[in-house]
């Protein structure tokens, strides 16, 4: 479900009207995690890492109300929740594009995101799945430990959803950290926004 915003009384009018212009509205920030806690969690329970702190990232980003914002034909549309399209990695070294309901209850959102993982992985298709406009595009690359992160983008292809990268986990004394790059459409949210979200993925994954 999801729910116009009204533009012309939105606090942030004017930036919407100037940023949706730009050939590239995009801007990025990367900051790292401390997943330490999380880390030994899913250890010990046996839950895979890769689900539990893309789930985690979901209920940040359902928290706030930026992250579920999407442009449509000049509109602004309000979704009720948001959900996961990551990249899922494939035993001959490709990837496929995925959709991953969003479930308040981590237990039935790890069941149903390993039926579709599972699914793409014995698919050779790009897009072995259906995308919604309510997505959430992720990537995770666990072999590197970035501290910048840049997308392939088409500019004639509109695009509003936020574009969320996971990389190496690093340690240093005893503190296990994720560098986490968060890419956004300037005409729907600020840096404010951003850090919100930031802040609110981190208590998640305490």
């Amino acid at each position: 479900m999801k729910t116009q915003l009204d533009i012309e009384k939105w606090t942030r009018h004017n930036h919407f009207e100037f940023f949706k212009q730009f050939e590239e509205p995009f801007f990025g920030i990367c900051v790292d995690i401390d997943c330490t806690k999380s880390y030994a969690k899913c250890k010990s329970e046996g839950i895979s890492f890769f689900l539990y702190y893309l789930y985690k990232s979901l209920v940040a980003a359902n928290k706030i109300e930026p992250f579920r914002y999407r442009i449509e034909n000049e509109n602004v549309f309000i979704y009720d929740k948001v959900l996961a399209s990551p990249t899922i990695d494939r035993p001959d070294g490709t990837f496929g594009f995925s959709r991953i309901d969003y479930y308040e209850d981590f237990q039935m959102f790890n069941l149903e995101a390993k039926k579709v993982i599972e699914k793409v992985r014995n698919s050779k298709e790009l897009f072995p799945a259906v995308s919604d406009e309510n997505v959430i595009h992720y990537s995770s690359l666990p072999w590197i430990n970035f501290k910048s992160v840049s997308h392939a983008r088409s500019f004639s292809f509109k695009d509003s959803c936020p574009k969320i990268t996971f990389g190496k986990i690093s340690e240093h004394d005893n503190v296990k950290k994720m560098p986490i790059s968060i890419h956004v459409h300037h005409a729907l949210m600020d840096g404010i926004h951003v850090g919100q979200f930031i802040d609110e993925f981190q208590n998640q994954m305490i």
